[in-house]
């Protein structure tokens, strides 16, 4: 059976999904490498030989994603097309969650802002702020380079030497804001600052950002859920601090399982079901 391929092709980090012809799903793999074609080529060739297929059964590539414009017309000597990151952000994020309509979002060195239902998907903004942020910030204020090392410091920090709250500048709750609810990012920065309590409040105030801007592109919307995808979404701390946010206002957030692939699952599936159709 025909096989369909989807790529994302980050910078240096490519993820891939392979469905069979029919939408069957054959599965994911992700790929890291000096640059984008390495990747790309690498997350392939490692992808047929992990799931013993024939690269013959390949009827199509599907590329997206910052680094997809570096290919051409074919890989392997297999058909490549390419198709909008937005679409199949929206489109794979609605797949994986399995909601019928969301705001998905997709932290990925930066974030981008989806809204997708059954009328279609629309890219509707996004920041600067992301994953990008996380590294950059970290990496200057508590010099740690990798990914890894944030997530394991950040879980040591104290977000109370760094963050200034309602409690620390009002003897009660503001309104609907709770004494736990931050006022400041780094509006505190208490003597003794452990490079891992900078690294919670870098880590903190990142997925607040991103979480308070769901909430502003659904304040005059019907849409509540908000499916969160990316790079990103696997910090553990994540759904923890995206919890606080939906406490606060009436959405709902949701990581689904495998978010990193959502693109490149959106990107597979927009081949496949062309139109709402299969081919």
């Amino acid at each position: 059976m025909n096989i369909i391929i989807g790529i994302d092709v980050g910078g240096s980090t490519t993820k891939i999904v392979g469905y069979y012809e029919n939408g069957k799903l054959i599965g994911r793999l992700q790929v890291e490498a000096a640059d984008p074609q390495t990747s790309a080529y690498g997350a392939l060739g490692k992808f047929i030989s992990k799931n013993k297929l024939d690269l013959s059964q390949v009827k199509q590539i599907v590329l997206t994603g910052v680094g997809s414009s570096l290919f051409k017309k074919e890989i392997y000597g297999i058909p490549a097309v390419h198709v909008d990151e937005f679409q199949a952000i929206g489109l794979g994020g609605l797949a994986l969650s399995k909601k019928a309509e969301a705001l998905v979002i997709s932290m990925g060195t930066g974030t981008a802002l989806v809204r997708a239902d059954k009328h279609g998907i629309k890219h509707i903004g996004g920041t600067g702020v992301g994953g990008g942020t996380v590294l950059g910030l970290c990496g200057a204020l508590c010099n740690a380079r990798s990914f890894d090392t944030i997530v394991e410091m950040a879980h040591k920090g104290n977000l109370q030497k760094v963050d200034l709250h309602v409690s620390d500048i009002s003897a009660r709750d503001i309104s609907t804001l709770t004494a736990e609810v931050t006022a400041s990012n780094f509006g505190k920065m208490a003597d003794g600052c452990t490079p891992e309590d900078l690294a919670r409040g870098v880590v903190n105030m990142v997925f607040q950002t991103i979480g308070m801007l769901a909430v502003f592109a659904l304040r005059n919307d019907t849409i509540k859920d908000v499916v969160v995808t990316g790079n990103l979404s696997t910090m553990p701390c994540a759904a923890e601090l995206f919890k606080q946010v939906e406490q606060l206002y009436k959405i709902r957030f949701t990581i689904p399982p495998y978010s990193i692939y959502a693109t490149a699952t959106g990107a597979a599936l927009l081949y496949i079901y062309k139109n709402g159709k299969k081919r």
